[in-house]
Parts: structure tokens; C-alpha cells; sequence
């Protein structure tokens, strides 16, 4: 029993320490792509922002160079790649070019929003795909079972906004259950999040259905029914862990599919998540925020990597005491 509580213990540390070394290598490369995305922008960069700051006519070359100065365009770009650097490890991501404010503050209001986006996003997911995908394989190649495959192939070969403007004509115009799109009362979120949702619900479907119906096949999933127990007992015991090892399993590998989706889809909601913060900044050309929000969604990526580690090792037996 100490043995196996050493392993797992052993197992939890190499895992949250490789991923202590992740973040910090993923911050360091989106942070070094950014800065040198941005510094690659065609034309005179300080003269665009200021112009956006003040006004093409209010905008001289005095304000140009202030703008410069300010983001230390008139060093070289390793003086001001160093600078940078320093300022990242100080947790000093500057003020936004647009609101003044600080950049970190900024993002802690808008990860929360995006958090709120794409945790309800998965929550959908799971509660929409799993059960599903578990009827499906209780009965494979049944008419629900074609049914779900149909419905999951051509959920996926859309795109998030194909998807998010269908259901904003079903559900704000046609039928005015739900708000078309903005932030306010909790019926904002629905929209965005099932958006989000219906293309992870469907590959958490099919991974399911494959599970279920491997389960379903097997000697000791048959033998439990020959002890006397009922299809919801021999569902819930022998069933639902196996099945959810896969599913959350592969929800890592749909976290990209996550990721980006936000961006699309807080765009298309007018939700004032990352997403939403990182295009304005992008049109806005802030700097300051293009680079802390590209950083903040790289971080991310990894947080939900490691969640989901840690989900699966607690299911998955065999991953603690590998």
C-alpha cells in the first residue's frame, strides 16, 4: 500500500515538474514569435499607433517618436528583445497602447470570461457526447448509432463560426429564446458556449461509443451480468471509468481545437474574453496586448494540458502506478 502511494506521489511530481518546464519553454517561445512578429510588421509601426492613439491629423512626428520611444522601437532589436525578456521574468507586461491600463490586469479580467466561455463549453460537451456515445454503444450499428455519426461528421467539417451564425439564426431570430450576442445576464453564454460545444460533443460521442461498445464486448462486462446485476448496475461499475479514461484523454488533444475556437468564436459573440482582446489588439496594433494575450492563451494551452493529466491519472490506476 506505501509502495503504491510512493509511486503515485513520484508519478504527480515528474508530471507537474514537466510541466513547470513546459509553461516556462512555451512562454518563452510564443513570447520570442510575438516580439518578432511584431517588430516585422510592414510600414512605420509608432506612426500607426499613434494615429490610431490621436488621429492621422492629430499625429505629427513628434508623437511618432514618443510612440517609439515608448515601445522601444529606436533600440536595436536585441537591446529591446533583452529588455523585453527582463520585463516577462519581472512579470511586467506593460499597459495596453489603447486603454493605458495595465496589460496583466487587463488579462485577469478577460481570462476569467474566457474560462467562464470554455469551461461551460466542455461541460456541454461531456453532457451532450458521453451519454450519447454510450447509448450508441450499447447498441452499435443501430439506427441512433448511424444517426450520431452522421450528426458528428458533419459537425466537425463546419466551422465554429458556420456553426455559431446557424445557431444564432435558430435561436435569437427565429425562435428569440437567446441574445444574438454581447455580456450581461447568464443567457449570453449559451450561445457561444454550445458553439463551442457541439464540435468537441462530437468526437466525445464517438470516443464513447468506441469505449462503450469495447466494454460492452468484454468477458468481464458479460460476466457481471451473469452475477444477477442489471444493466445500470453493470453500467455503473464497470461501464463509466472505462469509458471516461478516453474521453477526457482525448479532450487533451481537442484543447487546439478549443483554444482557437475561442478566438473565432468571442469575435463572433462580442464575448470580452482573450480571444475577443487579442483581435481588437491585433487591429489596434497594441503591442503590449497582442503579446501578453498570445502568452496568456500559450499558458493556458498548458494549464488545461496539465488538468487534464491529472484528471486521467486519477481515473486510470494503471497511469499511477506506471
Amino acid at each position: 500500500m506505501s509502495r503504491a502511494i510512493s509511486t503515485t506521489t513520484l508519478r504527480l511530481q515528474r508530471l507537474l515538474l514537466q510541466r513547470f518546464f513546459q509553461a516556462g519553454l512555451v512562454a518563452w517561445v510564443v513570447g520570442t514569435l510575438t516580439f518578432i512578429l511584431t517588430r516585422a510588421l510592414p510600414g512605420d509601426m509608432a506612426f500607426r499607433i499613434a494615429a490610431g492613439r490621436y488621429g492621422y491629423e492629430q499625429v505629427d512626428a513628434q508623437a511618432a517618436a514618443a510612440v517609439r520611444a515608448e515601445l522601444g522601437l529606436d533600440q536595436s532589436a536585441i537591446a529591446a528583445y533583452f529588455q523585453w525578456f527582463s520585463d516577462l521574468l519581472s512579470l511586467d507586461l506593460g499597459r495596453s497602447l489603447v486603454s493605458g491600463e495595465s496589460v496583466v490586469s487587463e488579462l485577469y479580467h478577460q481570462l476569467g470570461h474566457s474560462l467562464d466561455l470554455a469551461l461551460m463549453a466542455v461541460l456541454l460537451a461531456l453532457v451532450i457526447g458521453v451519454p450519447l456515445g454510450i447509448l450508441c454503444g450499447l447498441k452499435p450499428n443501430g439506427w441512433l448509432d448511424r444517426a450520431a455519426l452522421v450528426a458528428a461528421v458533419a459537425l466537425r467539417s463546419l466551422p465554429p463560426f458556420v456553426i455559431g451564425l446557424l445557431l444564432i439564426l435558430l435561436f435569437a431570430i427565429s425562435l428569440g429564446w437567446l441574445p444574438a450576442a454581447g455580456h450581461g445576464s447568464g443567457g449570453h453564454l449559451w450561445l457561444p458556449a454550445l458553439t463551442l460545444a457541439l464540435g468537441l460533443a462530437a468526437v466525445s460521442a464517438r470516443v464513447s461509443r468506441h469505449s462503450m461498445a469495447r466494454v460492452a464486448s468484454s468477458p468481464y462486462y458479460a460476466f457481471s451480468r451473469t452475477k444477477g446485476l442489471g444493466e445500470r448496475q453493470t453500467l455503473t461499475r464497470h461501464g463509466l471509468r472505462n469509458v471516461a479514461v478516453p474521453v477526457i484523454a482525448y479532450l487533451a488533444v481537442q484543447l487546439v481545437y478549443l483554444v482557437e475556437g475561442v478566438v473565432v468564436i468571442e469575435s463572433l459573440f462580442a464575448w470580452p474574453g482573450i480571444g475577443h482582446a487579442l483581435v481588437h489588439a491585433v487591429v489596434a496594433r497594441d503591442v503590449p496586448m497582442i503579446q501578453g494575450t498570445a502568452l496568456v492563451m500559450g499558458l493556458l494551452f498548458v494549464a488545461l494540458n496539465t488538468l487534464v493529466d491529472l484528471i486521467t491519472l486519477y481515473l486510470d490506476p494503471r497511469r499511477r502506478l506506471a
